[in-house]
């Protein structure tokens, strides 16, 4: 998932430049577009973001005759690397709603604890479109009973891991294995 920081990130730099940025920016006008609904301050990035998501679609999507079996495969591998972080974001999404419906708490009572509220933060939270800090996740973990390892995600750019794969590649050494590595893809 990306985060409105990553989105006014990306729309500074003016482009997107992967599969993995492409499938992130897609995921990112969902949650962005269901948040406008209660936070029209968000409107006028999710407009920012979907302009870069056509600019990068017409250059690299619009000439059927141009695209490559390498490039659908890494959109492949991008569609399913975020559908992971999607999928993960609202599993803990669910499992944090269902722990404060068993305590009697409110999403807004959690804020408060948290230290965070403002109910549109709290939301944008929820959603994965800010990050939970970690001593949020802890502070959830701690309160709540729920498990850590249903926190704190266990995936990572790709960039990333690319350059850990590179690396592992270069020290040429038997023990380390790539794949493990390609599996938190």
């Amino acid at each position: 998932m990306m985060t409105i920081a990553e989105i006014k990130t990306l729309i500074k730099r003016g482009d997107i430049r992967s599969e993995m940025e492409l499938e992130a920016a897609l995921s990112a006008d969902r949650s962005l577009r269901k948040l406008s609904k209660t936070n029209p301050d968000v409107s006028s990035l999710r407009s920012a973001l979907r302009t870069l998501i056509q600019r990068y679609e017409n250059k690299n999507w619009s000439d059927i005759d141009e695209i490559t079996t390498d490039q659908i495969e890494r959109s492949d591998i991008a569609e399913e690397a975020i559908e992971k972080q999607r999928s993960f974001a609202q599993m803990r999404k669910n499992l944090i709603k269902h722990a404060l419906k068993s305590k009697g708490l409110t999403q807004q009572d959690l804020g408060r604890i948290l230290g965070h509220p403002n109910k549109s933060y709290m939301s944008q939270l929820m959603n994965g479109l800010v990050a939970f800090q970690m001593n949020d996740l802890i502070l959830i973990h701690s309160i709540l009973d729920i498990k850590l390892d249903q926190l704190i995600p266990t995936t990572l750019p790709e960039e990333k891991i690319l350059k850990a794969i590179d690396e592992i590649r270069d020290l040429n050494n038997p023990e380390l294995d790539e794949n493990k590595v390609l599996a938190l893809l």
